[in-house]
């Protein structure tokens, strides 16, 4: 019985760059209304759909610019 009183709440940290955090095991329905689900005790959910696991996170978000700099010689 979903929201009884037994359960706990999910925890679910934000960082920035970055996934959401959530506290597992989880069931994420998508947009077009199929379910996906992890039994993992924590998952990263992707924020900037560049995962090419969406909605998992893949660290697709991380800034790649750093390795465009100029090396030293």
């Amino acid at each position: 019985m979903p929201n009884s009183r037994s359960d706990e709440p999910r925890r679910i940290k934000v960082r920035r760059p970055g996934p959401l955090l959530v506290e597992g095991p989880v069931e994420v329905e998508l947009e077009d209304g199929t379910t996906v689900s992890s039994d993992r005790f924590c998952v990263a959910l992707c924020t900037c759909r560049r995962s090419r696991r969406y909605p998992w996170c893949d660290t697709s978000h991380r800034d790649r610019a750093k390795t465009d700099a100029p090396r030293a010689r």
